[in-house]
């Protein structure tokens, strides 16, 4: 087991070798704890993804597509996106422990992740990987909407993000502007699910690393229509309701549980 579980630590140490090698000089980082290097690696891979991902999305949409995607009125200006940044970069730091700790979880051997897919096989693969989105779907659903729902957590956590609640105050950027403890909760299923679904560890660390471009591509009011995708359209009503469309990547859990709101829709009741 002890052979098993050293193949984990040799993945996370390649990453930490391909992110922390290539960015910072060795002496800086190869004294510290194992635990503290993929803290930083994850902190310095987050930050420059979620800052490079979204400057060029914006510079395509706002820019190059400008008169395509978005119009004058709904275009946030730069001091609100500034302010989206502001409000992510204080909160990175905390953001980053939850993989961490999840990857800290995966070396001790407490979770059922699985470092290679010839272990399970390819059918099997497939249907963990099904499980653990449904998981997270399901979970991440419920947390969002328990935080609206709970008003002290709403007040003291929630609502700093609902601030942005036009669509000139959202972009990309805002997707990670939250209260650090807020993102930590909703990012909490990612964590939690790798005890009960065997997961593959790459897996996981890509999931994980989609969610800075998945926050940025819900964000950028941006309609793609693409069923039964949770896209721009149904979380920029999220975001001007306040309530409606908790979902994750799908519509299914709003759609299952009665709290769905069509884009379309709510453009017809917004006429009368």
């Amino acid at each position: 087991m002890d052979e098993y579980l050293e193949l984990f630590t040799k993945e996370t140490t390649l990453y930490n070798q391909i992110v922390l090698g290539t960015l910072l000089p060795e002496k800086l980082w190869s004294p510290l704890p194992h635990f503290i290097r993929g803290w930083l690696r994850n902190y310095i891979a987050a930050t420059l993804l979620y800052l490079v991902c979204n400057f060029l999305w914006c510079l395509y949409t706002y820019n190059f597509k400008r008169h395509v995607y978005t119009s004058k009125d709904i275009m946030p200006t730069r001091k609100t996106m500034y302010l989206h940044i502001y409000v992510s970069m204080k909160a990175m730091p905390w953001y980053c422990a939850l993989p961490t700790v999840g990857e800290y979880m995966v070396e001790s051997g407490w979770t059922k992740c699985f470092s290679r897919i010839s272990d399970v096989g390819w059918a099997s693969y497939i249907c963990y990987s099904g499980l653990y989105l449904i998981f997270v779907e399901f979970s991440i659903y419920w947390m969002h909407r328990e935080v609206h729902d709970i008003k002290p957590l709403y007040k003291w956590l929630h609502a700093p993000h609902h601030m942005y609640n036009t669509q000139n105050t959202l972009s990309p950027f805002a997707g990670l502007a939250l209260h650090p403890l807020d993102g930590i909760l909703q990012g909490l299923p990612y964590v939690i699910v790798l005890l009960v679904v065997p997961t593959h560890f790459t897996t996981y660390i890509g999931l994980f690393a989609m969610e800075a471009i998945w926050t940025a591509n819900i964000h950028d009011c941006i309609h793609g229509n693409v069923w039964p995708i949770m896209g721009a359209g149904y979380h920029t009503i999220h975001h001007t309701k306040h309530r409606h469309n908790y979902g994750h990547y799908t519509i299914w859990m709003d759609w299952m549980f009665g709290t769905l709101r069509h884009p379309l829709e709510d453009e017809a009741k917004n006429k009368f």
